[in-house]
């Protein structure tokens, strides 16, 4: 077990203990052993009281796998657990096509590199060459002054001769497991290529910055950086996003069904435990002052506008990451700006457990539906134009591109949102800085969406399109849009 961080929208003492029963899962009473469970898949704990029968389709259950677990309280549970299997086992192992190696190559092949700028730094990935992380700044009459690190080169005339090479002459090889990365709550393969010998690092005694590229099969991307992160001082993980790897089938994204645990009162404990009933009843008071007062009446007038004129934008329309692209067709530009921006048409995103809903100048919501449970909701942060102004004071609001002229442009605009959901780990509401950024695309309404959680109940909704990249200019110093005249 590597810790107790479950993807499982519970408050803290259901967390506390689903990290006890799984921690309990090694040795069940009486010594009989049981698989270990992993931290990497997504479990609920359910109380269904003494007159229960186990689901027959779905995750497979005995009655035989389980443990008796006793609380601080004395009360004991009978707790059925799930058995865990793949179920993609015989396509994997009848694979005998291209090694991911070789489906990436025409991307090394073509000289290519992505590009993601954020609020400073701009990052260039040239695939199978080099990672740059750079600055450009330019004064009046002055030359333009280039701030540069290189986070890795290619140390390797062939990038991906080498590990491939091994699988083929090797067969246990390509039975190795293959890497994977919690990305929003999923565990994702990934393919690795190592960078190294890049800018000396002043911080690690002049040692050479060094990179580990991550690829990810997506179908709809056009190999984007996800995200660029500092795991360790001066060295990093870049993860790029690709549809080439995606003919694989170790490496195409498998979302994980939420695996139920059964936990049954025994006689003489209540059907919950005492103690976790009055934490829930805690939490759900701490929430209260920190909602808006009018989000149920503002929400329900989105809906019923909704209805009568188009459904939410669905980003990602297939189950493999929280990252996806959407074509808007059947609004007009002017349309869609004036809706996007009056917060009445909101962008949709996020396919793994959790779900991302973006309503301009109004909240972002973070929430799982469930059929037979509903629907979960947590407000990840709300608008509020005085604290946004106050923290555009301290933060860039604004982003600019240099053209080839020496002119500049907006590229991206921050929006903060505030007073979220209290976060059980931090004790405090949770906020978001919402990146609009213009991204050139083939389809002109395009649009692509992303959530990030750099720090604890901190996190980062990206939304990407050419919509925004006609709006952008309207930018006021606090970074507020307006509809182009």
């Amino acid at each position: 077990m590597r810790g107790c961080r479950y993807r499982v929208p519970t408050p803290a003492a259901p967390r506390a203990l689903l990290c006890g029963l799984l921690a309990a899962v090694a040795v069940a009473e009486g010594g009989r052993a049981l698989p270990q469970l992993s931290d990497d898949i997504p479990f609920r704990v359910n109380w269904p009281g003494t007159e229960f029968s186990l689901p027959t389709t779905g995750v497979l259950y005995k009655e035989d796998n389980y443990i008796i677990m006793t609380t601080v309280d004395k009360e004991k549970y009978k707790c059925i657990l799930p058995l865990i299997a793949s179920g993609n086992e015989e396509e994997e192992k009848d694979y005998k096509g291209p090694t991911p190696g070789e489906l990436l190559e025409p991307l090394f092949k073509q000289s290519s590199c992505s590009y993601r700028i954020e609020s400073y730094w701009t990052y260039e990935v040239c695939h199978g060459k080099h990672i740059r992380q750079y600055h450009e700044e330019k004064e009046t009459g002055q030359k333009i002054n280039i701030q540069e690190y290189y986070l890795g080169n290619m140390m390797i005339k062939n990038p991906l001769s080498e590990p491939d090479q091994e699988e083929k002459e090797n067969p246990k090889e390509s039975a190795k497991e293959i890497p994977t990365k919690n990305i929003e709550g999923q565990m994702t393969p990934y393919y690795p290529v190592e960078m190294g010998n890049g800018t000396p690092c002043s911080l690690r005694q002049n040692l050479p910055r060094s990179s580990t590229v991550m690829y990810i099969c997506h179908p709809e991307a056009k190999h984007e950086i996800l995200s660029v992160a500092e795991v360790t001082t001066c060295e990093y993980e870049v993860v790029i996003l690709t549809p080439l790897l995606c003919n694989h089938p170790k490496y195409r994204f498998r979302a994980s069904p939420v695996n139920d645990i059964f936990c049954q009162s025994l006689p003489g404990s209540p059907l919950k435990p005492h103690n976790l009933e009055q934490l829930e009843k805690q939490q759900e008071m701490m929430k209260m002052p920190f909602r808006r007062v009018k989000e149920e009446e503002m929400h329900s007038t989105k809906e019923a506008k909704f209805s009568s004129i188009h459904k939410p934008v669905a980003v990602g329309s297939h189950q493999l990451l929280t990252v996806g692209t959407t074509h808007i067709s059947k609004l007009t530009d002017e349309q869609l700006i004036k809706e996007f921006l009056s917060g009445s048409y909101c962008f949709h995103g996020g396919v793994g457990w959790w779900k991302y809903e973006f309503c301009y100048g109004k909240y972002v919501h973070q929430y799982h539906e469930d059929k037979e449970s509903g629907k979960t909701s947590v407000v990840v942060g709300t608008w509020s134009k005085e604290e946004h102004i106050e923290w555009s004071r301290k933060n860039a609001a604004r982003t600019y591109y240099l053209r080839e002229d020496g002119t500049q442009t907006v590229r991206m605009v921050s929006h903060f949102y505030g007073n979220g959901d209290v976060c059980d780990l931090t004790d405090k509401p949770r906020q978001v800085t919402v990146k609009l950024k213009c991204k050139e695309s083939d389809s002109p309404h395009a649009v692509t969406i992303y959530m990030l959680e750099p720090h604890s109940c901190q996190y980062i909704l990206g939304v990407e399109s050419p919509v925004i990249c006609k709006i952008l200019d309207t930018a006021d110093e606090y970074g507020l849009l307006s509809v182009p005249s």
